[in-house]
């Protein structure tokens, strides 16, 4: 059984789109939706430098729109199941038709904004731990005032908060943790801090009709599967200022059967947790299309 997945923020590199824009169409297609969204996904996706492109604002649909023209590139498959990481999530609505493409960039457009502006009342950040028991580093980021945004599965943390807070950690760290590394995000997210976000996001849902999932989609909030498309807009909302349970999500593809799994572009980080956490199951991540021939012969013997 196959399991698409889709990355969220930080996993975007400059230039990174460039390749699969010299697919047919592509161009235009990223044309398209950059003039409904109102931003320059070319120009993000190809020129923009690092620091351009870790605007949460650009970030987001720059994403969502790699993760759909990927994908699109596969052909017409039907997956097992498909889920996302954080934003990866509303990429994973547009794999399981909850929402059409110009649908999913323009919720994941109003999303960065507001993500963007809740991130600026505070200066806030995140922190991925190496090494350590998850339940040792659980209880130290308590005591510090930190949240675990994300619960990745495989051993890892991500902490959210302030930067104060996140001083604290890197000077005080749990017992066990080899490192605390700094993420390439601008904010807290999956916190209370994105509080103001889910309030402009639920506004713009009341615009959308979503469609029941045609796949078996995988929630973050709990690692369940979704089966109402109206239930995956309400999750895609509150999921803002919740924490990411990746762990979760992989013990359910575990549950269904998973045998091979396969992260769209900018892949890597959740096959890199997959081969961790899920032995035995077959992973692919699409970098650049050349990657596209061993992601179909993968589909051929898993989907």
């Amino acid at each position: 059984m196959l399991v698409l997945v889709a990355p969220g923020q930080g996993a975007q590199t400059p230039g990174f789109l460039t390749p699969w824009l010299e697919l047919p169409g592509a161009a235009d297609r990223v044309a398209a939706w950059s003039d409904a969204i109102g931003l320059d996904l070319v120009h993000y996706g190809t020129q923009a430098d690092a620091d351009a492109i870790r605007d949460t604002s650009v970030a987001q649909p720059l994403l969502v729109a790699a993760g759909i023209l990927s994908a699109a590139a596969l052909g017409d498959i039907v997956p097992g199941a498909v889920a996302g990481h954080s934003v990866g999530e509303i990429t994973a609505a547009a794999f399981a038709g909850v929402l059409d493409d110009t649908a999913a960039l323009t919720l994941v457009r109003k999303r960065g904004l507001a993500m963007a502006e809740a991130a600026a009342i505070t200066e806030t950040g995140m922190s991925a731990l190496l090494g350590g028991d998850p339940d040792t580093s659980l209880a130290h980021l308590e005591k510090l005032g930190l949240t675990p945004a994300n619960i990745n599965g495989a051993g890892q943390i991500v902490a959210a908060g302030t930067m104060e807070q996140l001083a604290a950690l890197n000077e005080d760290k749990p017992e066990g943790v080899r490192k605390v590394v700094p993420l390439k995000v601008a904010g807290a997210f999956h916190t209370h801090h994105m509080g103001p976000a889910v309030e402009k996001l639920a506004e713009a849902a009341k615009e959308l009709v979503p469609g029941d999932p045609r796949v078996t989609y995988v929630s973050n909030k709990d690692g369940r599967t979704v089966v109402a498309g109206s239930e995956v807009l309400e999750r895609l909302v509150g999921q803002v200022a919740n924490p990411v349970r990746w762990d979760l999500c992989m013990e359910t593809f575990k549950e269904l059967g998973v045998t091979a799994l396969i992260e769209v572009c900018p892949g890597g980080t959740l096959t890199g947790l997959a081969k961790r956490a899920l032995p035995g199951v077959t992973t692919l991540a699409l970098k650049t299309p050349d990657d596209l021939d061993a992601a179909r012969e993968l589909i051929a013997e898993h989907a």
